[in-house]
Order: structure tokens, then C-alpha cells, then sequence
């Protein structure tokens, strides 16, 4: 009787590792344009993902304005199809909820299974509902205009929802009796896993998905254009990067923008560090929080509303010409914003007003847990307060200071295009010019995407490199590493 319980918890845990793949994929898959089971017919955007086209009903039937009109499609199509792609997505979340339940007590693998059995056998349902509206436009009077095409997805997610549906039906048959007025529980491992999961699927959704469009570096593609084997032009974009005269003064100009503003910014990094210490040096909690709030609060401004603060500054009618005119210092106003002149400065001046109270908060963590035993044993020993500063605190804020700096300077060459983009003006753009601008430019006002996509990619490659330099000098000083 030992045995054979023993070898049904062993299948039992073999189900669960693969219904637990099978959801991670269930939820994933709901991202991926290309296997989208809602595109049944040519009309639907093909770079509509599952997701954008249950949620988003104007996306879905955002190009058949005109066959709606003539009657080529009926509404009553697109709205099952809408209804069975939020139906899809309902059920993938309920699979989902019923993944991370399965890792509780018997009680919650029990309700896991529930969920699990019951958002696939919905799901099933739904798939239909995208069958029906799919031989529907198949019976369409120009079924040519509408092209009805049989999604590729389709499958896929019918195998997925069957093999979630009986894995999760056997393993409710398969656990034991659950006792009566048992409570669900979940470890605090687990716990924590959880409320890590969201934060990792948006960096898998923001960050890893879209490199899927570095294959518009390959081909020779234009907007609104199909990729397809007769455009693919494998390294052509790359050798035209460093080949063309015009677009390598380009690459160095922008470069050298990029590295001089970051290179300002990872010079004065050290800035919150000093500004947190000072501030906690404040004995007056009022006046402390007063400034401390002060100065985070331009942080959550907009580099747009940033733009009009210094428009209504140094303007040629602005508060500084009025006053300079006023006192007879200057015949006439001047303005200030148009100057090319120590750009750089200028740009490190107001990122530093945004940015300083902001960056400033890691710190006042981290002095928080330095022990206080320390600063008590210094001041008996006589050490003043600056002093303490700088035996306690800083060497205490020095591995923080570290981790930051390490990953300043993989990010060098992504100080960001917002506040470049608002303060560029035609005296200044051969100055204020940064990579990530001079992408957007290329990209969005010539249409050159492939190109673009290179300079990205190369970005890409080049951060990482830096970053793995960078943690293997600071493991060969300092001895500690963030890799």
C-alpha cells in the first residue's frame, strides 16, 4: 500500500511539472502575433497579438471599416470572435491562477486543479466560438475581398487547453482526500515567488519580447510592408552602418553626445549619495521632509512640463530677461534656450534638479541599515560629525554606490531622448544630439526601421559587454561582484 502511494504522488508531481510548463506557455503564447488564433481573415492586422485583439475590439476591426459598409462582413462575426478572444484570455488567466495554487497544501492543489480543469474546458468552448466565426467568413458573398484564412494558432492552443483539461482532471482524481475544514496555505517561499511573477512577466513583455523585432535588421523593410523571403537581405543594414560616410559623421557626432552627457552624469553620481547624507544629517524632521519632498517631486514631472518651467525662465520674455532688463543690465531679452552653448552643461544642470532627490532615496535606505551601534561607539570616542560621516557612512553607502555605478556604466550609451528631445532647437541639435534621439529621428522620421534596428541591436551588445567589464574590474578591486 506504501509503494503504490509513493508511485501515485511521483506521477502526481510528474503531471504537475509539465501542466505547469503548459500554462507558462498558455499565458505566453497570448503575446505572440504570429500564432494569434483570432486572425482568421487577411483584413486582421497580422501584428495583432491574442491579447490586443480580445481586449481591444477597435484594433481587431479597426481596417474593415469598408467591408462592414458594403456588407462583405457582418458585425455579429467580429463580435463573436472578439467575445471568444476575451473568452481565451479569461480562461488563460484562470489556468494560470490555477498554476499558482497547485504550489499550496492539498487544499489548494485541489483548487488549482479546479481552475485549471474548468478555464480549459471554457477555453475549448471559446476556440469554437473562433471556428464558427471563421467558417462564417468562409460564407461571406466575396469571400476574396474578406480572405478567410484558418489561424495557425488554432491548433496550438486547442492541444494546450486538451492537455491542461486532462492533466488537471487526473490529478484531481489522483490526490487524496482533502480533510474536512483543512485551510489553504502556501509557503512563504512560494509567497514571494508570486508577487515576483507580475513584475517578471512585464520585464518579459517590455523587454525580452520586443527583441523579436530585431529581424527587421535582416530584411530590406519598409512601413506597412510583409517580411518575406524575397526582401531578406541578411548583413546588408551592417555593412551600410560603417560603410556610409554620411551615417558613420552621424554615429560619431551622436556618439560623442551620448558618452560626454553620461560621462557628466557617472562623474557626479556621487551627488545623491553626498545629498542623502546631508540630509540625514538634519536634526529638524520637519525641515528634512520639507526638503526631501521638494526635491523628489520633480522627478515625477514631465520633461515636457520641465521644458515649459525653463521656457517661462529663460525665454526672451521669460522671468530672467524681464528682471536683466528691468535693472538696465541688458538693452534687450535674450534667449537663453536657443544658445548651443555649454549644452552639456545645461542638459546635466537640469537632470540633476529632476533627478537628484529621486536618485537619493536608495541611499537613505541604505543608511538606514547601517547599525546605529557604530555612530553611538564613535561620538564616545570623540569623532565629530563629519567625522562619522566619513568613517561610518561612507564606507557603509560604498557597496550601494558600487551596484549603481556598475550599471550606469552599462547603460552609457542609453541616457534616454525625452529631455534631449524638447530642448533641441536648430543652434543646439549638433550638440544635444544623443544615440537614443538620433535612433527615434532615423527611425520614425525617415522610415529607415532596419537600420534603426542595427544601431539598437549594436547598443544592445555593446551595454552588455560594458557591464561584464565593468563587474570584472570591480571584482578584481574590490573583490565582490553584481553578476
Amino acid at each position: 500500500m506504501k509503494s503504490t502511494k509513493t508511485s501515485r504522488e511521483q506521477i502526481t508531481d510528474i503531471l504537475y511539472y509539465v501542466l505547469r510548463i503548459v500554462t507558462l506557455f498558455s499565458v505566453v503564447l497570448m503575446f505572440v502575433p504570429a500564432i494569434n488564433p483570432a486572425r482568421v481573415c487577411g483584413m486582421i492586422n497580422k501584428n495583432l497579438s491574442l491579447f490586443s485583439s480580445g481586449i481591444f475590439y477597435g484594433d481587431l476591426v479597426g481596417e474593415m471599416g469598408r467591408a462592414f459598409k458594403k456588407g462583405w462582413i457582418d458585425q455579429s462575426t467580429m463580435q463573436l470572435l472578439y467575445a471568444s478572444s476575451l473568452g481565451i484570455i479569461l480562461s488563460s488567466v484562470s489556468i494560470a491562477i490555477g498554476g499558482c495554487c497547485s504550489l499550496g497544501n492539498l487544499k489548494g492543489k485541489k483548487m488549482g486543479s479546479l481552475f485549471s480543469a474548468i478555464g480549459a474546458f471554457v477555453e475549448m468552448l471559446c476556440l469554437m466560438g473562433v471556428y464558427i466565426a471563421y467558417t462564417q467568413l468562409l460564407l461571406t458573398e466575396k469571400p476574396k475581398k474578406v480572405e478567410p484564412m484558418f489561424p495557425s494558432g488554432f491548433w496550438l492552443f486547442l492541444l494546450i487547453s486538451l492537455v491542461v483539461f486532462v492533466f488537471s482532471v487526473a490529478i484531481m482524481l489522483m490526490l487524496p482526500k482533502m480533510q474536512k475544514g483543512m485551510k489553504f496555505e502556501l509557503s512563504a517561499s512560494y509567497q514571494l515567488f508570486l508577487m515576483f511573477v507580475p513584475f517578471l512577466a512585464l520585464i518579459f513583455v517590455f523587454s525580452y519580447l520586443p527583441l523579436f523585432g530585431w529581424r527587421y535588421a535582416f530584411f530590406d523593410y519598409k512601413v506597412g510592408d510583409t517580411l518575406t523571403m524575397e526582401k531578406f537581405v541578411g548583413f546588408k543594414w551592417f555593412v551600410q552602418l560603417f560603410q556610409n560616410a554620411a551615417t558613420v559623421r552621424d554615429i560619431v557626432r551622436v556618439l560623442k553626445n551620448t558618452l560626454a552627457m553620461s560621462g557628466l552624469g557617472i562623474a557626479t553620481s556621487w551627488f545623491a549619495m553626498a545629498f542623502a547624507m546631508f540630509l540625514c544629517e538634519m536634526k529638524n524632521i520637519k525641515y528634512r521632509r520639507l526638503v526631501q519632498v521638494f526635491t523628489t517631486i520633480p522627478n515625477f514631472i514631465s520633461w515636457v512640463l520641465v521644458y515649459a518651467v525653463a521656457f517661462c525662465i529663460f525665454s526672451t520674455d521669460g522671468f530672467v530677461s524681464s528682471v536683466m532688463v528691468n535693472m538696465g543690465i541688458w538693452d534687450q531679452g535674450a534667449n537663453m534656450l536657443m544658445s548651443g552653448e555649454h549644452i552639456w552643461l545645461k542638459m546635466l544642470s537640469w537632470g540633476l534638479w529632476k533627478g537628484l532627490g529621486w536618485s537619493a532615496i536608495i541611499y537613505i535606505a541604505a543608511i538606514s541599515g547601517i547599525d546605529q551601534q557604530l555612530y553611538e561607539a564613535a561620538t564616545v570616542d570623540g569623532a565629530g560629525r563629519f567625522q562619522r560621516m566619513w568613517h561610518i557612512t561612507v564606507p557603509g553607502l560604498v557597496p550601494t554606490f558600487f551596484v549603481l555605478l556598475l550599471m550606469a556604466v552599462a547603460n552609457i550609451l542609453s541616457n534616454g531622448m525625452e529631455q534631449y528631445y524638447v530642448f533641441e532647437n536648430a543652434t543646439n541639435t549638433d550638440f544635444i544630439q544623443v544615440l537614443d534621439l538620433y535612433v527615434y529621428k532615423l527611425g520614425i522620421g525617415k522610415g529607415s526601421i532596419p537600420l534603426t534596428t542595427v544601431i539598437g541591436m549594436v547598443k544592445s551588445i555593446i551595454s552588455v559587454t560594458l557591464l561584464f567589464a565593468a563587474n570584472s574590474v570591480s571584482k578584481m578591486i574590490r573583490g565582490q561582484s553584481i553578476v
